[in-house]
């Protein structure tokens, strides 16, 4: 009797051993998916070498620009900065030094760096500040305002509007100014006329990376 009881008891427990273990069998391809799925979502959250690298050269300053086939620039007046866009993409950052004046442009002699959309319409090669890039201010915009503020003419306004549509220098020689260029001859301050100023090895650098025509966005 005694023997019975004894081999029903270790019947029992082998059963219960054999539930937990068949348990613990199922458990591992669950495991194994949860931590598949895990990974499979790290990886979409994680940022790529191919979307972060760009920017992380454009801040260096470091690396050569190289050829660009879709030229853009972007000047930041309040951080001193011009940045070379390939398509979109931000290929390299530059230290420059803008005009003396504070604020946007508005005629001759204030000294102030234009803000807004521009294109370069000149390449000076033989430039007294090494080179020179000549943006396209006084826009349409800038022609509208100096109208209304009565320090153009009608015929002066028209004019300008006119290089503009054809994407060609405005006039330089109206009271809002112009001749604005970016240059060398150094960004260690803020000492232009209202032109945009670059180390000498940085235009030098970017000169051939432009062409006429490209977009100069000029922020404060």
């Amino acid at each position: 009797m005694l023997k019975g009881i004894i081999l029903l008891e270790v019947l029992v427990l082998a059963s219960a051993g054999a539930m937990l273990l068949g348990r613990r069998l199922l458990q591992v391809p669950q495991q194994v998916a949860l931590a598949a799925e895990s990974a499979r979502v790290d990886q979409k959250a994680a940022p790529s070498a191919a979307i972060t690298a760009p920017a992380s050269r454009a801040e260096s300053g470091r690396q050569a620009l190289g050829s660009v086939r879709q030229p853009m620039l972007l000047v930041e007046k309040s951080r001193h900065r011009l940045t070379v866009f390939d398509g979109g993409v931000a290929r390299k950052s530059y230290r420059i030094a803008i005009g003396g004046g504070r604020g946007d442009k508005t005629c001759e002699g204030d000294r102030c760096t234009p803000e807004g959309e521009f294109y370069v319409c000149v390449k000076n090669p033989n430039s007294r500040f090494t080179l020179a890039l000549g943006l396209s201010y006084p826009n349409a915009e800038d022609a509208a305002r100096g109208l209304r503020a009565g320090r153009i003419s009608r015929a002066q306004h028209d004019a300008i509007v006119e290089a503009i549509g054809r994407r060609c220098r405005p006039p330089w020689n109206t009271p809002l100014g112009g001749e604005i260029m970016i240059h060398g001859k150094g960004a260690g301050r803020d000492w232009t006329l209202g032109c945009i100023a670059m180390n000498d090895e940085d235009i030098r650098e970017l000169y051939p990376a432009v062409r006429l025509g490209t977009v100069v966005r000029v922020v404060p």
